[in-house]
């Protein structure tokens, strides 16, 4: 398993294409510089009314395939 820690800011007007399913995927830069791809559904229990922001930590399997999402210990 590997775990990838991302910051997001995404405002509620944009969140709104993931959350209807228009958009698919979150492409976002994890913290160490690589670029990540992620499932956009997984982001729903952490909406609020300013989006999505804060740090978040992303587990994938060894194949990369999503496995889990938290929110960072350092952002609680």
């Amino acid at each position: 398993m590997q775990t990838v820690t991302v910051r997001l800011k995404i405002s509620p007007e944009r969140f709104q294409a993931y959350y209807q399913g228009v958009v698919e995927y979150v492409v976002a830069q994890s913290i160490d510089g690589r670029t990540i791809q992620f499932p956009a559904r997984v982001l729903r229990p952490f909406v609020s009314h300013l989006g999505i922001q804060g740090t978040f930590e992303i587990t994938f399997d060894a194949d990369l395939k999503f496995q889990s999402i938290r929110r960072a210990k350092d952002d609680m």
